[in-house]
């Protein structure tokens, strides 16, 4: 389908997502929203065809939260409230890119804010670069931070800081995010798509289990020790019996790299 305030790009086996709306810094109106939701059900359903989701925005910055001059989202506040807004809109989306059988790396170009933050985080890699930043900017409006903004941070980066970013509302430099675990790389703004473009090659070449580690690793925040280790197991055999399992014992006994193919 046509898309106007994203752009949804394929390079071989990885999605390309920009959000498309430079004029605003990429700040989410209810089209937006609508589209982003439409172009991750599309990545999704081309199933093994499609093996890395990369995200960054157009023009100068990643995405700076929602459009509060967006007329549409306007007329939604006036009928609903801010939290139902949230539970239609944005719930739904967040909610399938963390069920995405893919990795997801994030290029973080410019201004990462509310709920743009947010989505820079939902990257299993998040690449940024040096002149981006990071703002939990709830606060400057009267609101709290969502987009599972109080769900991600305090368990990226510990209870302190996430209260300080949120509390204070200032903003976060790249290098500081790096240097607090937020992020996980920091290159020059000129090179920052091509790196992200890197890993997101090398994830796309991946075997079959990098899927079933992202699933991993987002149920053991609500696990217990005994139900995360049954879901070692589960996991486990579904990637023991994969093709990529095969492929990479052959590999290593033949000292040859692997072919991976994603099933």
């Amino acid at each position: 389908m046509g898309y106007e305030r994203i752009r949804l790009d394929y390079d071989g086996k990885i999605a390309i997502l920009k959000f498309n709306h430079p004029e605003v810094r990429n700040a989410v109106g209810a089209q937006m929203l609508t589209e982003l939701s439409q172009a991750v059900r599309e990545v999704r359903d081309r199933g093994a065809e499609v093996r890395c989701l990369m995200i960054t925005g157009e023009g100068a910055g990643f995405c700076a939260g929602a459009n509060l001059a967006d007329a549409d989202r306007s007329k939604q506040r006036e009928t609903q409230g801010a939290g139902d807004g949230l539970r239609s809109g944005y719930h739904p989306l967040l909610c399938a890119m963390r069920d995405l059988e893919m990795p997801i790396v994030t290029a973080v170009n410019g201004a990462a804010a509310g709920v743009g933050m947010s989505f820079a985080l939902m990257g299993d890699i998040v690449v940024a670069g040096e002149s981006a930043f990071f703002l939990q900017a709830f606060a400057r409006i009267g609101l709290i931070p969502d987009g599972g903004a109080t769900f991600l941070l305090p368990r990226l980066i510990g209870w302190g800081r996430a209260m300080e970013l949120s509390l204070l509302a200032e903003r976060l430099p790249a290098a500081k995010a790096l240097e607090w675990g937020l992020i996980n790389r920091v290159v020059a703004d000129e090179q920052l798509v091509d790196e992200a473009m890197g890993i997101a090659r090398k994830l796309a070449d991946g075997p079959r289990s990098l899927a079933l580690i992202r699933k991993a690793y987002w149920q053991t925040w609500s696990n217990s020790y005994e139900t995360q280790l049954d879901l070692e197991a589960r996991l486990q055999n579904e990637a023991g019996r994969s093709v990529d399992f095969k492929e990479g014992v052959s590999a290593f006994l033949e000292k040859r790299d692997a072919q991976f193919q994603g099933r």
